[in-house]
Order: C-alpha cells, then sequence, then structure tokens
C-alpha cells in the first residue's frame, strides 16, 4: 500500500493518462500524481484502487532524471479519481502482454503489420489480459536488446513475444538479440514451434526462434507470417499461463494437464 496526492491532476478523468511521480522533475504540462511510500511490485497491467474503487491501470515505468531511487510510472485513469490524497493498494488482475514486430519495411511505413495485432488477437481470446500493448521496430538487433530489457525489467510485462526476423536473412536477428539478454532458455517452447512448422513445410528447419525468460517476464519468437505466427503461437499457448506463474512464484505442485 502507498499513498498517492491527487490534488494535481486537474480532473483527469477515464481515459485519461497520467504520471505517478514527482512533478518537479517531469516535463511542465505533464498531468501526474506524486506518490509516498513503497510501490514495489507494481507491473505493466496492474490496477490500482482505494477503498474497492478501481482508479488506475498502469502502462509502463521509467527512471526520472534528478529523482534518487525514484522511479515514476505511466497509468491509465480508469475511474473517478479522489480530489486529494488516498491510500492505493495494487491488485493483478490477468497477464500483460507486449507484443514486438521486427520489420524494416514496417518500421517506415511501407507495409501494414498483421502478424503483430494476431498476436494480441489469440493471446486474448486465450487468457486473461489485463493490458496489451504492441510495438514495430526495425530488424535492429541493439534495439530488440534494448526494448526486451525495458519491456521485462522496467515494465515489467508478463509476456514479451515477437515476431519476425528468425530466420538466416542477414537482416534477421531476433534470435541473437533474445539469446543475448534471456536469463534462462526454453527448448521446449522452440521444439514445439519447430515441430509444427516441419508439419507444415520443410522450410521450418531454418527457424532459429529462441524462448526464454528475463526477470519474471516470459519471451517467445516467433515468425514474420500471420499465418506461421497463428501456426506456431497455437502450439505453444497451452504451457504459457503455467510457465508465468511458475516463473512469479507459484509453488503448487505441477499436474498433469487434463
Amino acid at each position: 500500500m502507498f499513498e498517492c496526492d491527487f490534488s494535481t491532476t486537474n480532473g483527469a478523468g477515464p481515459g485519461s493518462i497520467i504520471v505517478l511521480g514527482d512533478s518537479s522533475f517531469l516535463p511542465k504540462g505533464c498531468v501526474c500524481a506524486s506518490f509516498s511510500g513503497c510501490s514495489k511490485g507494481l507491473r505493466a497491467g496492474m490496477v490500482l484502487e482505494s477503498g474497492g474503487a478501481e482508479l488506475l491501470r498502469v502502462i509502463s515505468g521509467f527512471w526520472t532524471s534528478g529523482v534518487p531511487g525514484a522511479k515514476s510510472w505511466i497509468a491509465e485513469v480508469i475511474g473517478e479519481l479522489p480530489e486529494s490524497a488516498a491510500q492505493l493498494t495494487i491488485k493483478k488482475e490477468g497477464y500483460s502482454l507486449a507484443y514486438v514486430t521486427l520489420s524494416d519495411k514496417g518500421a517506415a511505413g511501407e507495409r501494414k503489420d498483421e502478424a503483430g495485432p494476431l498476436i494480441a488477437e489469440m493471446i486474448k481470446n486465450a487468457l486473461p489480459v489485463s493490458i496489451a500493448e504492441g510495438y514495430l521496430i526495425p530488424d535492429e538487433c541493439a534495439d530488440l536488446k534494448a526494448l526486451l530489457m525495458h519491456l521485462a525489467y522496467v515494465d515489467g510485462y508478463d509476456l514479451i513475444l515477437t515476431t519476425g526476423g528468425t530466420g538466416v536473412g542477414p537482416r534477421d536477428v531476433s534470435p541473437e538479440a533474445t539469446l543475448g539478454v534471456i536469463e534462462k532458455r526454453l527448448p521446449g517452447f522452440e521444439r514445439a514451434i519447430t515441430a509444427t512448422g516441419l508439419e507444415k513445410t520443410p522450410h521450418a528447419m531454418i527457424s532459429r526462434a529462441v524462448a526464454g525468460t528475463l526477470g519474471e517476464s516470459v519471451v517467445v519468437n516467433f515468425p514474420g507470417s500471420p499465418k506461421a505466427v497463428r501456426e506456431s503461437l497455437e502450439a505453444v499457448l497451452p504451457a504459457l499461463k503455467h510457465t508465468v506463474d511458475k516463473l512469479q512464484g507459484d509453488k503448487t505442485d505441477c499436474a498433469a494437464v487434463s
């Protein structure tokens, strides 16, 4: 639990975006609510409530220059905010999803991204999702490494799923970027994706998709075409929830799948 002062939010209503942090260190014009106390444990998608009323949904986090040890958060207003300070509690509901499409043409606006939104659609149909945010970036190894680290360690997304860049082309760098940051590899996911692809085409042999954990996030690479995304994601969907739960501390025994 921590205290948040809403007196400076200028009547921000549902759908508005505000910053939880120290307004004196933020750009002029930011709608900001200052907070005190321990906000440890906040992650993207979590809901902040007061007296049982849901007020805010966390979107992302960032470190603010000049504020010693202070992490700020971007949040969406989902309820009527108090006019003064209030005690907030943190509630987790559903799973947070970040999907990342790697495409030079897509990032340049020359190709519509269909694979990324398909990932979001399939995950929402299979799991309770608190928030889903999409990113479209060029095929740059350093860019993907930086984004994966931020999504996992700063924002705290449960699922980080990438599409594109898993082949052997000169610009296919998703596996290298992912291997450069993950902590525990998930070879079972990789085998399931390859095996499913081989049922459709021998070309699946060149897939280098990587899966693993990064902090408390599960990271999985998928191919770039919507058809291959659908087939590959269907192969690992049954294990995603269980993997996230175990990674984040679920101590119940692993039971047989009924």
